[in-house]
């Protein structure tokens, strides 16, 4: 999963090996002064996670895998 804008990562909610539902939030992002919640795509379980929070991410980075 991509990140969908620029941003700082505010909260990374799930670790790797966590089971994740539809539309589970994953991470706050904060961008211009406004906070993004997002949240999963799949049913599944996250492999990896790319970012930690206070990381500034750029548009289309890499934020997780999912198994």
């Amino acid at each position: 999963m991509k990140a969908p804008l620029a941003g700082t990562i505010v909260e990374v909610k799930v670790s790797a090996g966590d089971a994740i539902s539809l539309n589970q939030v994953l991470l706050t992002m904060e961008a211009m002064k406004m906070e993004t919640l997002v949240a999963s795509p799949i049913v599944g379980r996250v492999a990896t996670v790319h970012v930690k929070a206070g990381e500034v991410v750029r548009a289309g980075q890499l934020l997780f895998e999912f198994e």
